[in-house]
């Protein structure tokens, strides 16, 4: 389904619808006296937008998470959002394809959820603007849920608590708009920002590391290695497409699909690196199973496909080197975060 579909539903159910940080996160979401929610993020993180029409409420955060677990969503009852999207694997998968309804195999790896609020696109090809339409994906996709939006509708329609609930959040029996709202509300609580790492390099605390991952934090800022080049910022992407020349004849389009542009051709997004040890395999079609076969991959500076990116080039690393790369990855991983028991059914 192209990102047009995904808009022109998401209209149509809105028509029908009301219009001092912290250091780290919190197990739990603040809740005013309004009902309203306040996403806690690190200080070290900038602000945490959402749209106008969806400002956070206890109602459906309660809503998107019930929403994120149930089975309901798919044409067999066979799986849900969390069935592909694990909390201790920071909302990834753990094998190289999710399996659907039906078990139909997806089509691409399941990419974690890691601060899924900051992503300015979603996919791997980046073909839906915003988390809220992001939602309406895998429902029809054969792949996935493979369940027909006004499908959807009537089951939840038809479940008590399910219309209470809505109600309660909206005002309204569920339609798209709010089922969209309420999950893209519960996911962007996955934040993390509690790491080895941030605990170094945002609080200063320059014991935090031995020096293998200190090392491997100097590697990875290493401007001839240019690692951060795009796995930049707070949550270590900097959201651009690129060919890392995994092959030089690729099955998938990538970004093409979406732009037509030939330069888009077999270009993926940078994902985040937060949590990376705990979200293999890796790359858009789970085809390395290690970290240190991604490091293996970098170092060798890939397949010559037309569009790889000139930053993808041997690098000559050490045996020892990449045990440092592979160390320091390790660092960005968040135990409160897999362990948030706010964010657990």
């Amino acid at each position: 389904m192209n990102g047009l579909k995904y808009i022109f539903f998401f209209l149509f159910g809105l028509h029908s619808c009301k219009k001092d940080a912290v250091n780290q996160p919190k197990p739990e979401l603040p809740i005013s006296n309004d009902g309203s929610y306040t996403y806690n993020t690190p200080s070290y993180f900038p602000p945490l937008n959402y749209p106008s029409n969806n400002k956070p409420t206890k109602r459906k955060f309660d809503l998107g998470k019930k929403l994120f677990y149930d089975k309901i969503l798919s044409k067999d009852f066979s799986i849900s959002c969390s069935s592909c999207h694990h909390q201790n694997l920071a909302f990834s998968d753990s094998v190289q394809f999710s399996t659907g309804s039906g078990n139909q195999l997806a089509a691409r790896n399941e990419p974690t959820l890691t601060n899924v609020g900051y992503n300015s696109t979603y996919f791997w090809d980046g073909g839906v603007p915003s988390l809220e339409l992001q939602a309406l994906a895998p429902l029809d996709n054969h792949l996935e849920f493979n369940l027909p939006y006004d499908s959807m509708l009537i089951r939840l329609n038809s479940n008590a608590i399910y219309k209470q609930l809505f109600n309660e959040a909206f005002g309204t029996d569920a339609n798209l708009s709010g089922y969209t709202k309420a999950l893209a509300c519960y996911e962007r609580s996955f934040i993390s920002g509690n790491s080895k790492y941030d605990n170094f390099y945002y609080k200063n605390n320059t014991s935090a590391f031995n020096a293998s991952e200190l090392n491997g934090y100097k590697l990875f800022t290493d401007s001839e290695i240019a690692c951060n080049s795009c796995h930049s910022g707070f949550n270590f992407t900097n959201g651009s497409f690129q060919n890392i020349g995994l092959y030089i004849n690729y099955p998938d389009p990538g970004r093409y699909k979406v732009t037509g542009y030939i330069q888009d051709l077999a270009c993926f997004k940078v994902p985040t690196l937060r949590n990376v040890a705990l979200t293999a395999p890796y790359m858009h079609d789970g085809s390395i199973a290690t970290l240190e076969q991604v490091i293996d991959h970098f170092n060798s500076g890939g397949q010559a496909h037309t569009n790889k990116s000139p930053l993808v080039k041997p690098l000559n690393l050490t045996a020892q080197e990449k045990t440092d790369l592979v160390n320091f990855l390790k660092t960005l991983t968040d135990t409160e975060f897999i362990e948030q028991q706010n964010l657990k059914p």
